[in-house]
């Protein structure tokens, strides 16, 4: 094979290598989503290892994710679809953690967490805050939707290259309304890596943080139950949290 033949196969292969994997799961259940039409997600890379959370932007100083993705430092990646390219990615370290003081990591209630940027990140169309929501009705909220770059099948594969997406159905349960929690129930859940990520409802906003999922069986097939940390609860929490914050600036 002539040189210039064997540098057109380098490339071809190389350009394979970044392309999305192609799924038919995402999420768990679900389908990639159109390239930053959600610019708040973030992923976030722990201890500088590969141990992944998902998170979402809450402002330009803000990341908002699930406490028990708690780490002796973190990366913050914003602006991201495909995790293999760097077009567009900004990379920021977190200056201060805050997971709710009543975290319990044996049953995941108060699974909340606030991070400080060590500097702002730079907004753009690429990369935008997700507004929080504030629920007061009786009824569940609809049109919910979860994503994240994590495992696309149950228990088992790799980090997704790109950011997938799915729709769930929240579930009336006195146990998760009893622990400020939203559940759903179905074929569609987040996989291992999508942990803190956001559950977006109705008028494009933050209703939760996503939790954990598993299965009464825990094997494939079986439907998987999701819990979501309910934002709503947590409101003078997180205002609280961030004024003191800002404060010691």
């Amino acid at each position: 094979m002539s040189a210039l033949c064997k540098a057109a196969v380098a490339a071809v292969i190389l350009v394979l290598a970044l392309d999305c994997e192609v799924h038919t799961e995402a999420v768990i259940g679900g389908r990639e989503a159109v390239p930053h039409s959600r610019p708040y997600m973030v992923l976030l890379q722990r201890d500088g290892k590969k141990e992944f959370c998902g998170g979402f932007l809450l402002s330009e100083d803000f990341v908002m994710t699930a406490a028990h993705c708690q780490a002796k430092f973190y990366t913050v990646k914003l602006g991201l679809h495909n995790i293999q390219q760097n077009d567009y990615q900004q990379r920021i370290n977190v200056d201060q953690a805050f997971p709710h003081k009543n975290f319990n990591e044996t049953l995941r209630i108060n699974d909340i967490m606030l991070l400080k940027l060590g500097s702002k990140a730079k907004l753009n169309s690429k990369v935008q805050p997700i507004a929080l929501a504030d629920w007061n009705e009786e009824s569940l909220p609809k049109s919910c939707s979860i994503s994240g770059w994590g495992r696309t099948k149950w228990k088992e594969g790799f980090l997704s290259n790109c950011l997938m997406e799915g729709n769930v159905t929240l579930i009336n349960d006195e146990r998760c309304a009893r622990f400020n929690l939203y559940c759903s129930m179905g074929s569609t859940g987040s996989g291992n890596g999508d942990s803190g990520g956001p559950l977006v409802c109705e008028d494009n906003k933050a209703f939760g943080v996503v939790t954990s999922c598993y299965t009464e069986k825990d094997k494939p097939g079986a439907l998987l139950f999701c819990k979501f940390s309910k934002i709503e609860n947590y409101r003078d929490w997180i205002t609280s949290t961030i004024e003191r914050a800002l404060k010691k600036v």
